[in-house]
């Protein structure tokens, strides 16, 4: 039994470790977008769809010994593609249709390992059935989870702060064999128990005698069950990061907690009591919605918590439901099938089609409402939990009460706040919306970008006063000093184009060059804005990862270049890392000027800047500059970067406010290497 534990317990390990570190590899590819990680998932869940079909099949068709000789050869054949590096020619040229270049990458990467892997969890728990009739499989999915869980959180605490990443890709690949080994091992013994095997009839032939055989109707039902929780995963996630706040790893949370929910309720019956479990969902779905609307307000202390218990709940629901309608062994791997193409569909949903229905994030009140009809329909397959004879209708209440809730949300309230806003508009970059602001006794009517719950670029209607920079680009900034210099002719990069408020210094034969991933903020900045219409420069737009256009092209030569591409406070780190910093000084003219954005509500970004300006030998200072809200001007520290020693040290910088350099990061961020829980405020 020792075997099957270790060797469920690694491959569940390396599962959930491969997720991550793979994803590390190709975020700076992708523009370090969310979305990058939302499709990855996709990915990896409909992998483990074709894992778990292919353990069914071999289960059911082939006899035991045959099927651990059909797997243990794909296993090995499976080290021919070790180790995991992903091949530099897969880098997009542009930002067009990025997620169908993502799962193409994965597939030809880490698609046969992650597959082999995925199998063996239901595999190995039903030739344990078949080694030790009398002790419940099940309880090895508990352990399976656990393992994924402990790859989860170990990755960004122990593992991504103290290796590089080659070294990470090959200590995978190394654990990769040892799993081939006791795998080896555990269908060695196998083998070894069964005596007389060719008068045990397979899988299908059991399924033929057996009276408990599972009906259409409990397929469907543990589909639609593992459905929930799989959309809810992503679609909480997007909720939290982008409407709630863009806090730095907290998508970490909902993957573990929905991981929690697999322990909690395959691991003992004991755990999952409904009297407890209905009334707590109840209560937090309830909270869920009323925090939906577009309207309401909370301190994120009590908002991200909620929505973490509360999905939570659900999870646990949905997978203890699933866990009370089983099957016998005998059904295990049809059972896990199902399960799969659940979660499959669920990401599916979330990461293909709702970036293409829906202009803004609906996949959480969707999921919501889908839930709770679901848990209501279940419920009435049973009896009720709550005792006495009025209780079914008490809950046939509540349930009504929420779902109509729902429905009033999508139905009219969230279409009636979109209808406040100019522009509302969606892609596998985020969610953008342009808000137009009226005017008041205090403030000029502007003009809003907004990217979930950040600023993108603000501009005055007024013609007289929409060419003035604001937010976090006025004239008093470090970049605003930078561009509004005398010198003739200048030749400006911008990295990150927003709603085009850099161009409001252009002048008469300056030349401004915008780098941005985003075709979607490319479109809204030239027909929603005039910043870029009436840039009296010449002006173009380079469309995909700036880092990897710039490496594509010859020097430029910029007299500035700014850097601002930290969307949503949640910073693509390839960005910031030394080798970047190289890019960007090739880039420059030997007196140029690098302006680096480091404002940042969650992290010291300026600490990694700061150690990046100390090993290149680079002049740098930091300046900052306060709000101003009666010219939308909002507080912004700039760090400014030269290979001029003396480059800052002239009147126009120092009438700015120059403040001490922040304390450095202890050890230089590169390509390999980066610490985020390192510069978390």
């Amino acid at each position: 039994m020792l075997f099957f534990a270790a060797t469920i317990f690694l491959s569940a390990y390396l599962l959930f470790l491969v997720q991550p570190l793979i994803a590390r590899f190709i975020l700076p590819w992708f523009g370090g977008s969310a979305s990058v990680w939302t499709t990855c998932l996709m990915f990896f869940q409909a992998t483990l769809l074709a894992g778990y079909a292919y353990a069914h099949g071999s289960i059911r068709l082939l006899r035991p010994k045959v099927q651990a000789y059909v797997h243990l050869t794909l296993l090995v054949l499976s080290a021919l593609m070790l180790p995991i590096l992903p091949a530099q020619n897969w880098k997009p040229s542009d930002g067009l249709h990025p997620e169908f270049r993502i799962v193409a990458l994965l597939a030809a990467t880490v698609g046969i390992p992650y597959l082999l892997l995925s199998t063996t969890g239901p595999l190995l728990q039903a030739w344990f059935a078949r080694r030790y009739p009398e002790a419940s499989p099940y309880r090895l999915y508990a352990l399976s989870n656990a393992g994924s869980l402990l790859a989860l959180l170990s990755y960004p605490i122990a593992i991504e702060p103290i290796m590089r990443l080659p070294i990470q890709a090959y200590a995978w690949s190394i654990a990769y064999g040892v799993f081939i080994i006791l795998c080896g091992s555990v269908a060695f013994k196998t083998w070894r128990s069964l005596k007389d095997e060719s008068a045990r009839p397979t899988a299908t032939e059991i399924e033929a005698v057996d009276d408990e055989r599972p009906r259409l109707r409990d397929r469907l039902l543990w589909m639609a069950l593992a459905f929930c929780p799989s959309t809810l995963l992503v679609a909480v996630t997007s909720h939290m990061t982008q409407n709630i706040a863009p806090v730095p790893m907290l998508w970490v949370l909902p993957l573990a907690l929905y991981l929690l929910s697999f322990i909690i309720t395959f691991e003992s019956p004991r755990w999952y009591d409904r009297r407890w479990w209905f009334p707590l969902w109840v209560v937090a779905t309830a909270l869920m919605l009323g925090f939906l609307f577009p309207d309401s307000t909370a301190n994120l202390q009590i908002v991200i918590p909620m929505f973490a218990v509360g999905f939570l709940t659900c999870a646990v629901v949905c997978h203890g439901e699933l866990y009370r309608l089983r099957p016998s062994p005998s059904h295990l791997t049809s059972f896990y099938l199902m399960i799969s193409v659940g979660g499959a569909l669920g990401g599916f949903f979330v990461g293909l089609l709702a970036p293409v229905l829906f202009n803004t994030y609906l996949e959480l009140p969707i999921g919501l409402l889908i839930t709770v009809l679901l848990i209501a329909s279940v419920l009435h397959r049973d009896a009720p939990f709550l005792p006495g004879p009025t209780a079914r209708y008490i809950e046939y209440g509540m349930f009504g009460a929420l779902a109509g809730g729902f429905v009033f949300l999508l139905a009219w309230e969230i279409p009636h706040w979109e209808s406040k806003y100019m522009v509302v508009r969606r892609n596998f970059y985020g969610a953008l919306r342009v808000e137009q602001e009226e005017a008041d006794q205090d403030a000029n009517a502007m003009r809003v970008l907004i990217n979930g719950t950040i600023n993108h670029g603000s501009e005055f209607t007024d013609k007289q006063w929409r060419r003035r920079p604001t937010t976090y680009y006025s004239r008093g900034s470090g970049v605003g000093i930078a561009l509004s210099s005398s010198k003739p002719m200048r030749k400006v990069g911008v990295i990150g184009l927003g709603a085009g408020t850099l161009s409001a210094y252009g002048r008469p034969g300056d030349e401004y060059l915008f780098y941005e991933i985003n075709p979607m903020v490319v479109d809204i900045a030239r027909k929603d804005f005039y910043f870029l219409g009436e840039c009296p420069a010449k002006w173009n737009v380079v469309l995909g990862d700036a880092r990897l256009s710039l490496e594509r092209e010859a020097p430029q030569g910029f007299d500035v270049l700014a850097v601002d591409a930290f969307s949503g406070d949640s910073i693509p780190v390839h960005l910031v890392t030394v080798e970047a910093f190289q890019e960007y000084f090739r880039h420059l003219k030997p007196d140029g000027v690098l302006a680096v954005h480091v404002s940042n509500r969650y992290l010291r970004l300026g600490a990694v800047v700061s150690r990046a300006a100390q090993t290149l030998h680079k002049s740098a200072v930091l300046m900052s500059n306060p709000d101003d809200d009666n010219s939308g001007v909002y507080s912004s520290d700039w760090i400014m970067l030269s290979n001029n020693s003396n480059a800052f040290k002239s009147p126009e910088w120092n009438s700015a406010t120059q403040e001490s350099m922040p304390a450095p990061v202890d050890r230089v961020w590169t390509d390999d290497y980066s610490n985020l829980l390192q510069i978390l405020k």
